[in-house]
């Protein structure tokens, strides 16, 4: 099955977040971004899956 890939915008909604922390902190907490063409018109998209996992390993335990 092919990766699954979300915009920007489609991350910041999945994680309910603003745009502009999913440009500033996803990288810092381990979000790489994946960058899809050239230049200005280049689009970064994150992996579905990665994301996904990500918000698994936020889960508190005990709580």
């Amino acid at each position: 099955m092919p990766e699954q890939f979300m915009t920007v915008k489609q991350t910041a909604a999945y994680l309910n977040m603003s745009v502009a922390w999913v440009y500033r902190e996803a990288p810092r907490i381990g979000l790489a971004p994946y960058r899809f063409g050239r230049g200005p018109n280049a689009k970064l998209q994150f992996k579905l899956s990665e994301v996904q996992a990500w918000v698994k390993q936020q889960r508190l335990s005990g709580v």
